[in-house]
């Protein structure tokens, strides 16, 4: 990752995906019962064919768009022989509730309280309204100055909207905020164009093969600060 062209005075995280992860355990509890359970490594290589192609679609259309897991799914589903529309409709709904979202590494508080104590913290998230009390009960809420959640706001990412709001909040220029998130068009796309730096956080690979800044753990960012 190059120096940052501005004195970092602020950053903002990304919570899906960066700093927690799906509880796959409850969400594909449906497919358990047809005795169908899709590997970590499976589940990475959907993901990644699935960024690709939704940063494709995002970026012709330009708009915030709720297709990414609907892809996912068909896509995990086609590659395990099953067929069944309902059964996606289930999965893509239980994804999409911010509290099945409670999986979070090991390390990840410490290493937000030392980024903590250089920077100040701050969460941007597409969620459902609820996302502060995920953290919460995570145990990382409190890392955090203020908890941006466009259920709240009314405005989801990439729209420049919900990140001049948090900017705002924070009171920090555009140029001195650093955006970690892990999807290139919502998050870093939507971040570059409202003037903030940023970073992707890759934890499946989508984006290895690209020139764009990345990281793929939060030591990882901790050690390129």
């Amino acid at each position: 990752m190059e120096p940052m062209p501005a004195p970092l005075k602020a950053i903002f995280f990304d919570v899906g995906n960066t700093l927690l992860f799906p509880d796959r355990t409850h969400i594909l509890a449906p497919l358990h019962q047809r005795k169908q359970s899709p590997s970590l490594d499976q589940w990475h290589a959907i993901e990644r064919k699935t960024k690709k192609e939704f940063d494709d679609i995002l970026q012709h259309d330009g708009k915030a768009d709720h297709s990414f897991w609907y892809l996912f799914y068909s896509h995990l589903l086609s590659e395990l022989g099953v067929h069944d529309d309902a059964l996606r409709d289930t999965l893509v709904n239980a994804t999409r509730v911010s509290a099945n979202w409670c999986d979070i590494r090991p390390g990840t508080r410490e290493t937000l309280q030392r980024l903590g104590r250089r920077y100040p913290l701050a969460v941007i998230s597409n969620a459902d309204g609820k996302i502060a009390d995920v953290l919460n009960r995570c145990g990382i809420a409190d890392c955090f100055q203020q908890i941006i959640d466009s259920g709240l706001v009314g405005y989801e990412k990439p729209h420049p909207a919900i990140f001049e709001a948090a900017l705002h909040t924070m009171n920090v220029s555009p140029e001195q905020s650093l955006y970690v998130g892990d999807v290139f068009s919502v998050d870093y796309a939507g971040a570059t164009r409202a003037g903030m730096q940023a970073i992707l956080f890759d934890v499946s690979g989508a984006y290895r093969e690209s020139t764009l800044p990345r990281v793929e753990s939060l030591e990882e960012l901790e050690n390129k600060m």
